[in-house]
């Protein structure tokens, strides 16, 4: 069904605001899955926070334009779906990645993020990216491994006292 010209600069506009306020994009060629399996894959996307939108190639190279992502606008060709993640940079790449694994009509084209163009065989690096949560809980843990150690250094020697006494008790008993 073909765009009219208001409903082309709407879908512009949009795309345009969603890849302003992103981290990252994943451009994928969708070519040879059904439509059950792409609305299967935009349930995911939308389940983990990323905004993903079918779009001719010559209205994503102007949504790009002015954002971070126009590094993308040279790899957008074919039958391609634009995927943006919001708030974990990984995020969009976790969904391609996970739903390219059971279907290998998905193809990753190319992803950017921080502005940079990353070759699509960079997608598992991008995917491996710790969530906020997990990111928080690795710092936590960095930062609680001095004090844990400090605790048990400084209770070791009375927990030592104890069980020489302990000992000695049950060897005199005996």
């Amino acid at each position: 069904m073909a765009l009219r010209l208001e409903d082309k600069k709407t879908l512009v506009k949009e795309v345009n605001a969603v890849a302003g306020e992103s981290l990252s994009a994943v451009a994928a060629e969708y070519r040879g899955l059904s439509v059950v399996e792409m609305t299967e894959l935009r349930k995911e996307a939308r389940a983990a926070g990323v905004y993903m939108r079918v779009v001719k190639n010559t209205l994503a190279r102007r949504a790009v334009e002015g954002t971070e992502f126009e590094c993308m606008q040279d790899s957008l060709k074919g039958p391609i779906l634009l995927a943006f993640a919001k708030e974990d940079p990984g995020a969009a790449a976790r969904v391609i990645k996970d739903f390219a694994k059971e279907h290998e009509a998905l193809q990753a084209v190319s992803l950017s993020a921080g502005g940079q163009l990353m070759p699509a065989s960079d997608l598992n690096k991008l995917a491996d990216l710790p969530t906020l949560d997990q990111a928080r809980a690795m710092l936590l843990g960095v930062m609680v491994a001095p004090m844990s150690q400090l605790v048990r250094t400084i209770a070791e020697p009375p927990a030592m006292l104890a069980r020489t006494l302990s000992a000695r008790g049950s060897q005199e008993a005996a």
